[in-house]
């Protein structure tokens, strides 16, 4: 039972440090289209 909750908790981990790098992409690609738009703004 040990063992599967220990799984379990990677599995988890896994999930989580996967959707921090989804975030830090996605907030890369909106400053990158900001930046456009203040460039053609200009």
């Amino acid at each position: 039972m040990k063992a599967g909750l220990g799984w379990l908790a990677v599995g988890c981990l896994i999930l989580m440090l996967s959707a921090c790098n989804t975030m830090h992409g996605l907030g890369k690609d909106i400053e990158r289209g900001g930046e456009k738009i203040q460039n053609a703004s200009q």
